[in-house]
Parts: C-alpha cells; structure tokens; sequence
C-alpha cells in the first residue's frame, strides 16, 4: 500500500548489486563419424534459473548463440550449427516477446569433412543468457578444439580464453520502444506490489464502505446456507470471487497499456502529471470534498443477480461488494495501479490486485468460518472515517512525489527540495492535529476523547514531521532521502557549509553547467567527452556515475554511502567524477541529434544520449550504475550498481586506483 510508505522503505529495492556472475558453462569435444567426417559438439552446462537463447529467434530480442569457425586448410563445414535438444518457445518478459531458449543444458553440433587426421580448430562464440530478474549483456568466448579423426575417440578440448575484461555484470533494462531492449520482472519489485497491494486491502477493510457489511455478509452465509459445511464451502468460493474479480482488473490494465507503456511511465512526464491529478482526486475524496461512486443502475443490476443461486449468485454477490464498496476502495485501487504502473513491472497491475483482493476476501471468509468472532470486533464508528481521511492525508502526501519527478526531469523548477519538503511538513502536521482532535472535517463525529491507539499514532505522525523540519536547512534526512528532490536543489543550506570539507564546487563541466549540481561539493561533470578530457588533463581515474532524477535508489547511495566522510574524500581526491542523467528531458541540439545504431531509436535529449550509451556500452540500464573507468575509458574493475554497504564502496573504489596506478 502506497499509503504507507515509510514501512516500505525497507523492501522497494529496486536494483540489486553488480557482480560478475557465469551462469554458463562451455565444453568442447570432436568426433569422428566415417571416413574424413567428424562432429564438433559444443556443450553448454546452464546454471538453474537461467535461460541461453538459441540460434534460431527473430530480430528485435536478445543476441542469438553463433559460431564464427576459423577458416583454415584442415577442415570443410558441413551445413550449418545443429542444437539439441529443441529450443523451448516461451514469453520472455525481459524482451516482451515469445522466444526460443535453453534451460539446464543444449549440444551444439557442427559436421565437418577433414583433409588431415589432426589439427586444431578454433573460433568464437557469442552469447546471451537470461533469468527472470536480469540478463547478463552478450559474451564473446574463443575456443580451440583438438580434433583427432585417426581414431574412433572424444578429445577433450583446450581450455577455452576468455577474451572479456571485466566478466558479467547484471543488467535490468528498462522497456523503451518496440526497438528497444525491454525490462525483465523484478521479483524484488513485485514483491513490494504485493505487500502494498496487501496492506492497501486491510486499508480498505476498515473503511467506512465495507467494514459494516462483515456482519450482514456473514449472517447471509450462516444462516441461508442451512449447514455449517455449506456455509463455509460459500464463504470460501466468495472470496475465492473476489480475488478473481481484483486480479482480473490488474490483468486488464496491463493488456491495455502493454509493457512498454507500463514502463514507459516512470520516466513520462504525461504519465507522471496524469498520476499527480489521479491521486489528487483521490485525496481530496477521502478528505471529504465529494465521493467517487459508481452508476446507481449498475449498482442495482449487479445486486438483482446476487440474488441468484449457485456459483452464479456468489459470483455476482462478491462483484456487488466491489461496486457498492467503490467510493471507499476505488482511490486505494487507483493509488496501488498508479504505484504499480509507474514502476513497470509487466505483472504488476495483477499483483498488486492480487495482494489487494487477498487481504480484503480473508477477513470475510474466516469471520463466515468463526462467526463467534463478531463478537470481538471494535463497534463501528466515526473511527472508520478517520482511518479514511488519514488515507486521504498519505495520498496527498504522495501526489507531490509524481509532480516532483517531472519537475526535476524538466527543469521547471517549481519543487525544489525546500519547497517539497514544506509541503510535507505542513500536510503531515495538520494529519497529526486532525488526529489530535484539533481539526475537524464536515463528516467527522464530535470526539470526547482521544483513544490510545490515535494517540500513539500522532504522537508518531507529529515526529516524523518534526524530523522533516531540519530539513528545511540543508540536513540530509536519511530516512526518506530517496523520496525528496536531490539535496542539489536545496536553496537555503547550513548543512554543507557546516559539515563538509570544502564548501560546494561550482561545476566543473561547461556543457550542461547550468542544468546539474553534484551533492556535498562535488566537483562533476555531466558530459562523457569533458570528463575523460579533464581525466587525462588531470592523470586521474575515471567514476562514471549513471544516475537519474527520479532514481529512488540513486538518492539512497549519495545519501547513505556518498555522504560517508572516507567516500567522500576518495571520490573528491581520486577521481574525476562524471555524472549521467539518463532520464533528463533537456532536448539536444538539432546536430546533436542521432539515429543510434543500438536501439534504432531517433536520440532526441540528454537521457536519451546517456541512457543509450549506457546500454551500448556497458549492456545494461539500471541505475545506479557505477563503472571505474581510465584514461581511455577501458574498465579497471568490474562495475557495482545499488549497495548501501560502505566498506564495500571504499573497496570498490580503492580497487580501481590500485589499478589505475599499475596501469
């Protein structure tokens, strides 16, 4: 549930660390089949949940496996590199297509015709391999095959030589266009779907719509079923109907929008200002200001077929709560469908129903099983419109985030950091004077006491808020550093001036000076071709820095590990720090603009040129994404993307200045 936030700070870890991983194992081995004829197999040994692409699959998806044979006087192919097993055809979500792979393992075999008994036959392979969460970008590997046809025998090859620098790295990679390399499923990120969905259903739960239909819903079970298994057996098929009912809805949008709209949108400006007015209105509706209700007709026809029996009339009795329920639970819906369009995940309109529908159908089902249990139930009250206006509150709250990030992608300007973080401070002091007592709203009942439970809760919504207030000074706010503007945006800052060493740099790039400010007096640059100038002017290593504005988990590090004082010394002596935002929206100049070769996309602004460079380059577009570069922009050490473990940022960083100075 997006409503809560800060309890999901924990578990929105969108990206996970780079690391160099080889989840495919190469083998090689020559056999002679008659007279001057033999089969050269290829084995690849695949390490479980990972997929190799086969030879055979159309353009617009992942590199296919080939085989580049090395001419030579020794030998003739054949026909052409046969596999086996067959290839499995299945829905590969990191490319939005159906494609033929390899799991566990696949013989790839070429015949030949010899012209000497022994010789050694040499080539490169290329290849891809997948899971459900990333895919490692494509891996050239040379190999040398002893081939003996004087004898009926298997000979083992040479150990193949790995022709990479740096190994694998993980990759998650964002769907753009048709064209374009598309975005796998982050489990993480579903997960996190999930669980808002779930805590988003017991929201919802205890809403004013639905909290006191539980007893009316499950006298209907006990008593007009006639047997205790009977009701129980309904009970369960009704909230079996349900979760049908919300999942199919999260199925819908996601056939509606695609996958390369649903990810498409984190970085849209329409997208992101449209789920600003969306959650706007859904704010001001648990507020008070009007209700958000469905045709009165439908309404009606859907609780004549209710009426029903059978599987039919528990099919269109649950459908009846969804409609009846909706002024309640349609801005919980819509926030949890924005949440989870914005992130991307192909399955993550159904999930995040999923967890909605799943929360919201158990309560139901076990009180139909226990109906004793009614009796312990809190009374209904005004205390059901107070959990909805504080949802009302939250939703607010969260409208801004949207608006933010079109902002910072735009340069407008408009939400710095001091700016949003007023917003918030003022909106979650009047939640805790709203619960408090001290306002009242015009749906709200007269209040003679404050309970305990609403009293601990403003207590914690009245701390939080005084926790933003040093804020508005520059502080950096861990806790919820991810979800504020860049401390780069900050106008009025005694923090820095006070606790770093130098006061902040002016910045050192020219090109793109007036658009970009690195945090903690940073001296960086925002264009690749000045960066690796300065790098050579200076002699110094290169930290290229892939980052965007509305990276959540690009904040995290410069607020947790960034602002640590060794880091921070490391990336302000040792290195020329290049910094690129692959999702700015400034357009490039008309001779600036290209059609990449990468993509086939035309490249029209600067998140574009990085975003693309970095997928060209380094098979990846996740962010953060942090590559130790030299001089001549060859990779010193394997790049690391999101981890907020410090020791092992200095190491990274160390690392790659040992390896400079030996170079």
């Amino acid at each position: 549930m997006k409503k809560l936030y800060t309890l999901l700070l924990v578990l929105l870890v969108l990206q996970s660390q780079a690391q160099i991983e080889n989840p495919v194992k190469w083998s090689y081995s020559a056999q002679k089949t008659g007279k001057n004829e033999a089969n050269v197999e290829i084995k690849a040994s695949i390490q479980k949940g990972w997929h190799l692409y086969s030879q055979f699959i159309e353009d617009g998806g992942p590199i296919p496996t080939s085989f580049t044979f090395s001419p030579a006087k020794d030998y003739q192919l054949l026909g052409k590199v046969s596999e086996s097993p067959k290839a499995v055809a299945a829905f590969d979500t990191n490319f939005g297509m159906k494609i033929a792979w390899h799991e566990t393992q696949v013989t790839f075999t070429q015949k030949i015709k010899t012209t000497n008994d022994k010789f050694t036959l040499k080539g490169v392979l290329e290849y891809m391999v997948c899971n459900n969460d990333k895919c490692l970008p494509p891996t050239e590997q040379e190999f040398s095959i002893p081939v003996d046809v004087s004898e009926v025998a298997t000979v083992a090859a040479i150990p193949p030589v790995d022709t990479s620098t740096v190994g694998a790295v993980n990759t998650t990679l964002k769907v753009e266009e048709s064209k374009t390399i598309a975005g796998p499923e982050n489990s993480d990120s579903l997960w996190a779907i999930f669980i808002a969905g779930f805590l988003g259903g017991l929201a919802a739960f205890f809403m004013p719509c639905i909290y006191p239909m539980i007893p009316l819903t499950v006298s209907f079970f006990t008593k007009k079923s006639g047997s205790r298994a009977k009701g129980i057996r309904s009970a369960a098929l009704y909230g079996f109907f349900i979760v049908a009912i919300y999942v199919s809805l999260g199925l819908v949008i996601t056939l509606l929008f695609g996958t390369s709209a649903l990810n498409e949108a984190a970085s849209s400006a329409t997208f992101n200002l449209l789920f600003f007015a969306l959650l706007l209105i859904f704010a001001l509706s648990f507020l008070g200001a009007f209700e958000i209700t469905l045709p009165a007709a439908l309404v009606n026809k859907m609780d004549a077929e209710s009426n029903r029996s059978g599987l039919i009339g528990l099919f269109f009795m649950s459908f009846t709560l969804a409609l009846v329920s909706f002024s309640c639970t349609g801005p919980i819906i819509g926030t949890l469908l924005v949440d989870a369009v914005s992130k991307g995940a192909y399955l993550g309109p159904a999930m995040g129903m999923f967890g909605f529908s799943l929360a919201l159908a158990i309560p139901f089902t076990l009180f139909a099983i226990f109906p004793s249990w009614l009796k312990e139930m809190p009374k209904s009250g005004g205390w059901l419109n107070t959990v909805k206006v504080s949802l009302g509150f939250l939703e607010l709250a969260l409208a801004f985030k949207f608006l933010s990030n079109v902002d910072l992608a735009y340069h407008w300007g408009i939400l710095n950091r001091d700016i949003f973080l007023i917003i918030w401070i003022v909106i979650f002091a009047f939640w805790g004077l709203y619960l408090l007592g001290k306002i009242k709203l015009s749906h709200d009942s007269d209040l003679s006491f404050i309970s305990l439970s609403r009293l601990l809760f403003a207590m914690l919504i009245c701390g939080f808020t005084l926790y933003m207030v040093p804020g508005l000074w520059g502080a950096p706010l861990k806790a919820i550093n991810a979800w504020l503007p860049p401390a780069s945006t900050q106008e009025f800052d005694l923090y820095s001036k006070q606790f770093t060493t130098t006061t902040p740099a002016e910045s050192a790039t020219k090109k793109y000076a007036s658009l970009f400010h690195a945090p903690y007096g940073l001296n960086a640059y925002y264009d690749y071709e000045e960066g690796m100038a300065a790098a050579k002017q200076q002699n110094k290593p290169i930290l290229l820095d892939f980052t965007g504005w509305s990276c959540t988990n690009c904040r995290k590090m410069e607020a947790s590990v960034w602002a640590d004082a060794e880091v921070l010394k490391r990336l302000k002596n040792d290195y020329i720090l290049i910094s690129l935002y692959v999702d700015d929206k400034t357009a490039l100049a008309e001779n600036e603009k290209y059609t990449s070769t990468f993509s086939g996309r035309t490249i029209k602004t600067i998140g574009q040129k990085w975003s693309d460079f970095q997928a060209s380059t380094f098979g990846t577009n996740s962010q953060p994404y942090y590559v130790l570069l030299d001089a001549e922009g060859k990779q010193l050490v394997a790049p690391q993307a999101f981890n907020l473990d410090i020791s092992n940022y200095i190491r990274f960083l160390d690392s790659g200045k040992s390896a400079f100075n030996k170079k």
